[in-house]
């Protein structure tokens, strides 16, 4: 008997986004800029976290999630500061985890749900739902069969690490594992990082490709493709829809990266260093951040040139005078 195989099959579009984004990594493995940029790795961690969060309903912004995982003071909701600090923590275990070996999801669940849940780290032991919103998109298998359930996925995926490729595995995974809803919080959360898990263990720039932030842009269609794979009875419409908001993710972080730093000033890098990505800033915000008091010589020599090179863009791009004007860097 061959055991379990996961409903799906290879597509030409499945092959065709695995291809492209084999040649993006490609890309970014030859500019090596994301060793050199710490900053860039640091911001799309927590753009992954306020993402992933943000699905299932965190009302925090992504500003409130970085001063949370900086340690400061953040007024909220105390449930939803306590999911990010857990969040922030099981991202961080993304390297030292076996992506097919169930006892380390169990481990990592466990930190995601750290004084949320009672079963944080086991298996749910009641019915569960996938909702978008208030909307029921179907009912879990139901908590008996659970158990079986991930130990043939996971046997299936440890079975076959090497021959199938791991951005089809990974996809696969997320969307059995969804289906599966094995726990009774955060299968949303974990499904995501998972999906980072495998990736990462294929090739380690997967760890800081934001790939949530992708997700949460396309939230409908992220529950319009698992309902869809409900009623098909296969999960190629989600692996294919992943699989482009791979592609379109990693096409963001070339632009990210290949910026040619030489033709930048010292004034505009220093800018650059000091704001966090898809944060708005004041203009008073970054001159305190740069220790500047001359609001000219900050737009002669900073704003300005950030401006025209398209490093940040204006929250009121019509009214560019506006009192309330903040700035983005991109």
């Amino acid at each position: 008997m061959e055991g379990y195989k996961p409903p799906y099959s290879l597509t030409e579009k499945m092959m065709y986004l695995v291809s492209s984004i084999s040649e993006k990594i490609g890309k970014i493995d030859v500019y090596h800029n994301l060793d050199s940029k710490p900053h860039l790795r640091r911001n799309n961690r927590i753009k992954s976290i306020h993402s992933s969060l943000k699905i299932e309903a965190n009302s925090l912004s992504v500003g409130a999630v970085k001063d949370v995982i900086d340690g400061k003071l953040v007024l909220g909701p105390e449930r939803e500061i306590q999911e990010v600090k857990n969040a922030y923590e099981a991202y961080e275990l993304i390297g030292t985890v076996n992506p097919y070996k169930i006892k380390d999801l169990l481990k990592i669940h466990g930190v995601m749900e750290n004084k949320l849940e009672l079963e944080a780290g086991h298996f749910r032991q009641g019915n569960e739902g996938v909702f978008n919103g208030d909307q029921c998109i179907f009912m879990a298998p139901p908590p008996h069969l659970v158990s079986d359930l991930m130990t043939d996925l996971f046997t299936w995926m440890q079975k076959n690490q090497k021959e199938v490729h791991p951005l089809i595995m990974s996809a696969v995974f997320h969307y059995e594992f969804v289906f599966i809803h094995p726990f009774s919080d955060g299968n949303g959360r974990i499904a995501r990082l998972w999906h980072t898990v495998i990736l990462s263990n294929w090739n380690a720039v997967f760890e800081y490709i934001p790939i949530e932030s992708q997700i949460e842009k396309f939230q409908s269609g992220y529950y319009d493709a698992i309902a869809q794979c409900h009623v098909n009875g296969d999960s190629n419409v989600f692996i294919e829809f992943i699989l482009e908001q791979i592609d379109n993710i990693l096409e963001e972080m070339i632009e990210q990266i290949r910026r040619p730093d030489d033709i930048l000033t010292d004034y505009v890098r220093k800018m650059m260093d000091v704001m966090d990505f898809e944060v708005p800033y004041s203009a008073l915000n970054i001159m305190n951040l740069l220790g500047l008091k001359s609001r000219e010589t900050f737009r002669k020599n900073y704003l300005n040139p950030a401006l025209e090179l398209g490093l940040i863009v204006r929250t009121i791009p019509d009214k560019p005078n506006s009192k309330n004007q903040k700035y983005v860097k991109k």
